[in-house]
């Protein structure tokens, strides 16, 4: 499936392809047809051309060229300096061209006319200049300031001058999308050519450096002045954190640290370890407390086990009551050795809590002295909180205020720096462009070019010649082809009829001779009948054209047997009286039974040829006559002529020819020839051929060739309904055959006597 779409939507690009081919050959073969048809006004169109490009080459000096070419190039020496202080960002597309515009720039351009002293050269000062339309140009300008009031021209009047013509002869563009920059500059010297080129780099070098410097140094001053006011915010900055600080008694331990921030930390260390004595103590009271409740103090405090008195009434209390119990087991408990033993027991225990009890009141001492001591430092740190509070409210503002000082003592330090690398820079300017290629001197001129001017001579010669033609050929609008004749008026065209002529004589010896020969050709044209000229030359072309009429009339299937043929015509003196006259006479000549009418009313020329005394077809409509006595018979032939008769009073000639009578003449006629041919008048002047629908079968429209307008013929025929529904067909008469070749070649004179001279065509 897509493979039968690919093959359709290829047939349909081929197609496309075909059909655009077809329209680009039509194109062209309409191109070669308008130049051969105005042939003579475009040959002599493009010699004009030709000619004015040869004066332009033979008398415009001879111009050279020089160039150069300059690079953008940012990887420059940096001396002193880590990094400019003006902004040195990758140039790119718009700052490359931004630099050619400097390139064109008055101020570059006056900086080489002033180091050249080019106002003081001929050809940049007003003298006149060499080549013709620069001395045309120069004519205009000095008549303009002719009539200028001001008085002599002034030094910057020259620079002016001088200026405009540098800027009229010098070329900047930029390479493809590099930064290279093209130089070109183009004079009659070649040597001053490359000098100006030159020049203008070392202008645009010279203006770089000297803008550098004058930035940097207003960027210098400017930095002055940013400085030491940097300078006076910054110590304001500094002296406000100092008076803060005193003012809300913040103290700087050191470390970033405060002092108030030290001291919260130190005692909050002695209050735990206060905390820790304090717990340590009475832990030691509790547990002196518990044992001292015992009858015998348990020996297990740290400083009882400690204490020699304790322990030596220890071991004599042990002692004693192993005694004591060895008395008892041998003479009873009731003995008095036993009971002084255990009397010297009991003295023994009271002395020992009585040292525990000792030992129990340091404890409680130490107690209340870790209890004092853990109480005081509590105070402390109560109020070393407040106090660290207090001043953390403060160190927010401490804190911005030192902020503002650091940044401005930062911002003085950066401009600082700045400061002096603009000094550096200010020493040392650097240009960011360079010369890659010095212009040299022409080795040959770069104009005029011979080829150059003959490749624009044949270009406009060619598009001059095909613009007058087109122009020519477009305000022509008159019919000279029968292309034309059937694509205008949609109507076929009958014949080519060539324009009737006395044959010219050949060049003779001499001028009397030559003279006579022309004598002889007015007096051959005077006595020559035109009427009858395709029967006195039967193997002409002008004969071939009535017989193509005569065959068309023939051939023509929707005609009655008995044919009333009308011939008529635009205008006046287009010829259609001379095509009828013709057609009758070839008719007859043939032995055909004709009849020719003159029923041009208003302007009967052939009844004054032929008839001129006699009544006619007005005697016989009107009865004055019969219609067999209006005929007449032209000698020497075979035709019969129905002249108009006395129509000079008549003032509604349309009426006559509306008339039934004129019909019922007609249909007599009818009856007697097979072929009537009608003279009729104009269409456009006079109504009456609008009057003939009602007997003629069939109407001849004759055109004179190349002079009636088409959108004349046109509008006569849109009038004329009843001539157009039975027209059959356009004659083109009185064709120039010799100029026919440009339009139509079958129809030209040469192709007619190469190809017809076998068939007797001697004309």
């Amino acid at each position: 499936m897509d493979m039968l779409h690919g093959n359709k939507y290829s047939s349909g690009s081929g197609e496309d392809s075909k059909r655009q081919d077809a329209i680009l050959f039509d194109t062209f073969k309409s191109i070669v047809r308008i130049l051969n048809r105005q042939r003579p006004i475009a040959t002599v169109a493009f010699i004009c051309c030709f000619s004015l490009r040869m004066l332009y080459y033979f008398i415009t000096p001879a111009s050279y060229t020089a160039g150069g070419t300059i690079v953008i190039d940012k990887r420059k020496l940096q001396l002193f300096q880590k990094e400019s202080v003006l902004s040195d960002a990758e140039i790119d597309t718009a700052a490359v061209q931004t630099e050619v515009e400097v390139l064109k720039s008055d101020n570059i351009g006056l900086a080489v006319v002033r180091k050249l002293h080019l106002t003081t050269d001929p050809e940049f000062a007003s003298a006149p200049s060499k080549g013709l339309i620069e001395r045309l140009t120069a004519l205009l300008r000095s008549r303009i300031k002719s009539s200028d009031p001001e008085g002599p021209p002034t030094e910057a009047d020259r620079e002016n001058a001088a200026l405009r013509k540098f800027n009229a002869q010098r070329t900047l563009s930029r390479v493809g999308m590099t930064y290279v920059i093209d130089i070109g500059f183009t004079s009659h010297e070649a040597d001053k050519s490359a000098r100006i080129v030159n020049a203008l780099a070392d202008a645009y070098f010279d203006d770089q450096l000297n803008a550098k410097y004058q930035a940097t140094r207003r960027a210098s001053l400017w930095l002055q002045e940013r400085i030491a006011e940097l300078r006076t915010q910054a110590t304001a900055a500094e002296r406000a954190v100092l008076d803060f600080k005193g003012k809300n008694n913040i103290v700087d331990a050191g470390g970033g640290r405060l002092i108030n921030d030290q001291q919260l930390v130190e005692v909050n260390s002695q209050l735990i370890l206060a905390r820790a004595a304090t717990a340590e103590a009475k832990a030691r009271l509790d547990r002196i407390d518990t044992v001292m409740s015992q009858d015998i103090p348990d020996a297990s405090v740290a400083d009882a086990l400690k204490s020699e008195v304790i322990i030596k009434l220890r071991g004599q209390y042990l002692e004693i009551a192993q005694r004591e119990a060895i008395w008892s087991k041998l003479y009873g408990e009731n003995h008095l050795a036993a009971i002084n033993l255990r009397t010297q027991m009991e003295e023994l225990r009271r002395s020992i809590k009585d040292e525990m009890r000792k030992i129990a009141e340091s404890y409680k001492s130490d107690y209340e002295i870790a209890l004092t001591r853990q109480n005081s430092l509590e105070a402390s740190l109560a109020n070393v909180v407040s106090q660290s509070q207090a001043t953390g409210q403060a160190q927010i503002q401490l804190r911005e205020l030192e902020s503002n000082a650091e940044t401005s003592r930062a911002l003085y330090d950066s401009f600082l720096q700045r400061y002096m690398e603009a000094v550096q820079q200010q020493s040392v300017p650097i240009s960011e462009a360079r010369l890659i290629s010095p212009a040299m001197r022409p080795q040959g001129k770069s104009a005029p070019k011979l080829m150059t001017v003959l490749l624009a001579t044949f270009a406009s010669g060619a598009f001059l010649s095909l613009g007058i033609a087109y122009l020519r050929e477009a305000w022509d609008g008159t019919l000279r082809t029968t292309d034309q004749v059937e694509d205008t008026l949609h109507f076929n065209c009958l014949a080519m009829v060539p324009v009737l002529r006395a044959p010219t004589p050949r060049i003779r010896s001499n001028v009397s001779e030559f003279a006579a020969a022309m004598a002889d050709r007015k007096v051959a044209a005077a006595e020559q009948d035109w009427f009858r000229y395709a029967v006195d030359s039967p193997f002409s072309r002008y004969a071939e054209a009535i017989r193509s009429v005569k065959i068309a009339a023939d051939l023509s299937g929707a005609i009655k047997s008995h044919k009333v043929i009308g011939v008529t015509s635009t205008l006046p003196n287009e010829g259609k009286s001379t095509i009828a006259a013709n057609l009758a006479h070839l008719i007859g000549d043939a032995g055909g039974s004709v009849i020719l009418v003159d029923a041009d009313l208003r302007s009967p020329s052939l009844s004054r040829k032929y008839a001129p005394q006699s009544r006619g077809s007005i005697g016989a409509v009107l009865g004055n006559i019969a219609l067999e006595d209006a005929i007449v018979s032209i000698p020497f032939t075979n035709l019969h002529f129905l002249p108009a008769g006395a129509t000079a009073r008549l003032p509604h000639t349309n009426e006559v020819l509306a008339s039934a009578a004129f019909k019922k003449c007609v249909d007599v006629l009818r009856t007697q020839y097979d072929y009537i041919i009608v003279d009729l008048s104009p269409v456009a002047p006079i109504v009456d051929v609008r009057a003939t629908g009602h007997f003629i079968d069939t109407y001849v429209y004759v055109a004179e060739w190349g002079k009636t307008k088409i959108e004349v013929i046109e509008r006569a025929l849109a009038d004329a309904e009843s001539v157009t529904s039975r027209l059959l067909g356009v004659v083109l008469n009185k064709v120039d055959t010799s100029t026919q070749s440009r339009y139509e070649l079958y129809h030209s004179h040469k192709y007619h006597q190469k190809y017809y001279a076998k068939y007797g065509y001697m004309e």
